[in-house]
């Protein structure tokens, strides 16, 4: 269900690069959540760093949403850069065993296989 690389890069690093990656596959980054900052703004002691990326491909999103416009609430993918004791990882759930439980649409299945496939290339290029 997970996908989780680890990177020896810095938390930065790996935020900047994976944003990078989005682009070059042709996804674009609609927001980042700084999870840690906002704890932490919040007075809740936080030790650990996450940004969670909202990415979209709008093709892909128009496919999902024009078979079931319900699926808009498993919209945006979601990819983490975070760190754990001490280590940077690079995460998502998948969007296919999501999709999988959510949809029994063949075309929906093979249009999630397509994104994660993409995600991963993402997250690998990125660590």
């Amino acid at each position: 269900m997970y996908y989780i690389v680890e990177t020896d890069k810095s938390f930065e690093q790996a935020s900047t690069d994976l944003e990078s990656a989005v682009k070059h596959h042709s996804f674009g980054v609609l927001h980042v959540h700084n999870i840690g900052n906002t704890l932490r703004g919040k007075g809740i002691a936080f030790e650990e760093n996450c940004n969670v990326f909202e990415v979209c491909n709008p093709g892909q999103a128009a496919k999902v949403l024009a078979s079931d416009m319900r699926l808009n609430m498993a919209l945006p993918c979601r990819i983490s850069v975070y760190t754990e004791k001490g280590k940077t990882k690079i995460g998502m759930i998948s969007p296919a065993q999501m999709l999988s439980a959510l949809s029994q649409d063949p075309a929906l299945t093979q249009v999630a296989k397509e994104v994660e496939e993409k995600i991963i290339l993402m997250m690998n290029e990125a660590k």
